[in-house]
């Protein structure tokens, strides 16, 4: 067994978390003012719909970007460590962000805006393609079996939490300036504060130790010249697979709820910003507290059928989100969003655990950050892209709901022919058996009891 590590689980909980919602707050940052003020700035010769789209395709960049991110961090994540690339990834993530609130905008230097606004989304991307596997695995490789649910969700809880922060400085700015000094200079404020957000961040994440089941993977492997990513597609392609198909409702149908719904609010109900801010402020923190309590049941029931609630859940709710923001109601639109981010969170909260569970450790960095990040391109980067589409197309929220139903399809297919993870020993995920009958990890569950 792996030495226990010197840091109490707690603070790796801790530092994981801080810097998953740094990490998120830049780029749902980004999200909301792609939707709110970079069509006027970056994009001023096209229709309000029209720059939006173009908005979203610098959006979806940051989504291209990521699988890169995925194999770069991936391949020395699993040679070097976790947390030394957890404090790279932070650091290209805080400076691409604060170099965005220092862009000149169209007006000032052109069409040079936008590339630039592009360029940065690029690195963006990269950065976060590398976090989200080394922010979930320090925390899986730390805490014990019977609890990884539990524990490994609270990095997960980054994402609400970093689109909580987000959300809520962009709802005071609304608050405090009017309209035309938050598209002159306003927008900048939540960019710049970005850089005091990594500061503070990398102080925790400096203070934590290495995994130990990293640490005693390296001293018990054999040296080996062979990318972790060629042992992944070797051991684990069907692994990578069920990854990838598991995070496909679940990207769409968040990006759906948190970015699309205001351009839908804005553009096809006539609501203001600020009045739809505030809902997804309030279900973002509703979300946040959900998160854990799905991991926590994933331990109880196991990672599959909370999961598979989750896709069935949001997949029926899409049916009622669009209507209940139609209504203009606040307490509706409050509804709309906290139920849709609720039911969303019965899938991410058990993921970090579920996809941990799936690799073996000199290759488990490359394998989770790999198969999320290919599914956050075709699944979480086009959403938006694709919602704008449809309302243009059709002016009508109908396909938007069956787009996201059949996401949901998918993800129910995927989970339901995966086997379970629940309870595996994440030391004895090596490559050696069972790579033909989907991964190496189901010949470790028999051995440990853990029921297929």
């Amino acid at each position: 067994m792996a030495e226990k590590s010197r840091t109490p689980i707690k603070k790796i909980v801790g530092a994981s978390l801080v810097g998953t919602t740094i990490e998120w707050y830049d780029f749902f940052l980004y999200g909301s003012a792609a939707a709110l003020v970079f069509p006027a700035l970056f994009f001023p010769k096209s229709d309000p719909l029209t720059g939006t789209l173009l908005s979203f395709l610098t959006y979806a960049v940051g989504f291209v970007a990521r699988p890169l991110g995925a194999l770069v961090f991936g391949h020395y994540g699993d040679r070097l460590g976790r947390k030394k690339l957890l404090v790279i990834s932070l650091l290209l993530m805080g400076g691409a962000t604060f170099l965005i609130g220092c862009l000149p905008t169209h007006a000032a230097i052109g069409s040079a805006a936008p590339l630039l606004l592009t360029a940065l989304r690029l690195v963006q991307g990269f950065a976060l393609g590398g976090e989200w596997g080394g922010a979930v695995l320090i925390v899986s490789e730390h805490g014990d079996p019977a609890r990884r649910g539990f524990w490994a969700s609270w990095p997960q809880a980054g994402a609400p939490g970093g689109n909580l922060l987000a959300t809520a400085v962009l709802a005071v700015l609304a608050a405090v300036q009017s309209d035309e000094a938050f598209t002159a200079w306003g927008w900048r404020i939540p960019f710049l504060l970005s850089g005091l957000l990594v500061l503070v961040g990398l102080w925790i994440r400096l203070s934590i130790s290495e995994s130990p089941v990293f640490q005693q993977a390296v001293a018990n492997a054999e040296p080996s010249t062979t990318l972790p990513i060629v042992e992944v597609f070797r051991h684990h392609w069907r692994d990578v697979i069920t990854a990838i198909g598991a995070r496909f409702a679940e990207n769409v149908s968040y990006y759906v709820i948190t970015a699309f719904v205001l351009v839908y609010a804005v553009e096809a109900a006539k609501l203001q910003k600020g009045f739809v801010l505030n809902a997804v402020l309030i279900g973002s923190a509703v979300h946040f507290a959900s998160i854990p309590l799905w991991g926590a049941l994933s331990d109880r029931l196991g990672r599959r059928p909370v999961y598979l609630l989750g896709a069935a859940g949001v997949g029926l709710w899409t049916f009622a989100f669009f209507p209940l923001i139609d209504t203009g109601n606040f307490a509706a639109i409050t509804l709309a969003v906290t139920v849709g981010l609720v039911l969303h969170g019965a899938m991410y909260g058990p993921q970090a655990a579920f996809f941990s569970e799936l690799f073996g450790t000199r290759m488990r960095y490359s394998g989770v950050s790999f198969g999320a990040q290919i599914a956050s391109i075709i699944a979480g980067g086009l959403a938006p892209l694709i919602a704008v589409a449809l309302l243009q197309a059709y002016g009508s929220a109908v396909p938007v709901m069956l787009y996201v139903a059949a996401a949901a399809v998918l993800t129910l297919i995927t989970v339901f022919v995966a086997k379970e993870t629940r309870g595996r020993d994440l030391l004895t995920l090596e490559a050696g058996a069972g790579e033909t009958t989907g991964g190496i990890a189901s010949s470790t569950a028999a051995a440990e009891g853990v029921k297929p």
